[in-house]
């Protein structure tokens, strides 16, 4: 049985009152009157313009990739070290994601982004893996350089001020903050966060003719969805610094282990991971103990979609192959963190034979 689950919720802030507003109203749709309010909250938040939510961090990167009008023969750069989900996007859009490999932080390598870059290159997306932040700097300066656009992949960075033409952010159960699923795409450019806002709902006129001249989707946030991210963006501040004291924690109790590697401060914690020898043993072991963990995001390369042969020779590789991370959610204690970390340095003082 698992009593430490990886992620988890925290729902203690004004979630039912707001979904009960929304309700009693029968303000339930994407129309209701929650949806703009987080919308406006969160890009406020974050320090941009304008925000359109929808249905999942997916579908966030999906509209903005439309947006931007990515079309067949276009290419995208994205990382290598990443989830799947933000890769499909570009191939949804019939354009084709050129990978680089990552850093020793996991986020992109800056230093190849340029090798990879031809003339059908159209877009740089940059993720912010388990809460660190790319080398931005550096990616401003070459997307000016090449004159391409930025689509910021930010699922895991809640509370990282927005960056890019568009930034994108996902509201799945696991996240930082959360509305079960969900996500937003913020924006400073009011052109196109009228094409989202368009795309989003079905790229209907502003008459409702039901004459579309174009494909769009139907990727629209609802209200109740709405109501209860609204309720966690109050809480993101002390979300954020409690997630930062696990993450202290966690440095205190596991240092010293050999067979581990703490892997570099999080801009924000989303998750907690490290480098592990024998790792699915270790995975094994916790789970157990009643812990879960989880393996690192594989390379797209080893995707059988984006499959290339040559995958091995990839940092992002070499990191899947060792890296998990371990429970991360704001209800963990000091006591609940000692005890996780304990059963980490146990596995390897009872089983030396598998680590040698």
């Amino acid at each position: 049985m698992i009593k430490y689950p990886v992620a988890k919720p925290c729902f203690k802030g004004n979630e039912l009152k707001y979904v009960t507003d929304a309700v009693k109203t029968g303000m339930v749709s994407w129309h209701g009157k929650y949806v703009e309010m987080f919308e406006e909250a969160h890009a406020k938040k974050h320090g941009y313009k304008y925000g359109v939510a929808t249905t999942s961090g997916t579908t966030a990167l999906t509209l903005a990739v439309a947006a931007l009008n990515v079309k067949e023969g276009d290419e995208v750069i994205v990382p290598e070290f990443t989830m799947v989900a933000t890769a499909w996007p570009v191939t949804y859009n019939r354009g084709t994601p050129v990978f680089v490999d990552c850093d020793g932080e996991l986020t992109i390598d800056t230093e190849k982004i340029e090798d990879a870059i031809t003339p059908k290159t159209k877009v740089i997306m940059p993720v912010w893996i388990y809460g660190r932040e790319p080398d931005m700097k550096e990616i401003y300066r070459i997307a000016k350089d090449f004159n391409l656009k930025i689509i910021a992949d930010m699922a895991l960075a809640h509370g990282i001020p927005a960056q890019g033409d568009i930034a994108c952010y996902a509201l799945f159960g696991n996240k930082i903050i959360t509305s079960g699923e969900g996500g937003i795409c913020l924006t400073n450019d009011k052109e196109l966060y009228e094409r989202l806002k368009y795309l989003r709902n079905m790229a209907f006129d502003p008459r409702h003719t039901f004459l579309h001249r174009e494909i769009g989707f139907n990727f629209r946030y609802t209200s109740l969805q709405g109501a209860v991210a609204l309720a966690q963006l109050e809480q993101l501040d002390e979300f954020l610094a409690k997630r930062k004291q696990i993450e202290k924690w966690y440095d205190e109790e596991l240092k010293g282990i050999d067979e581990i590697t703490l892997m570099p401060e999080r801009r924000v914690n989303w998750v907690y991971d490290i480098l592990a020898e024998n790792k699915q043993e270790l995975i094994d072991y916790l789970e157990k103990e009643g812990i879960e963990t989880r393996h690192y995001f594989k390379p797209m390369s080893m995707q059988k979609m984006y499959y290339n042969p040559n995958y091995k020779k990839l940092n992002a590789y070499k990191y899947s192959e060792q890296g998990l991370y371990l429970p991360t959610y704001v209800e963990l204690t000091h006591e609940d963190i000692k005890f996780i970390a304990s059963k980490v340095r146990e596995f390897y003082k009872k089983a030396p034979i598998i680590h040698q």
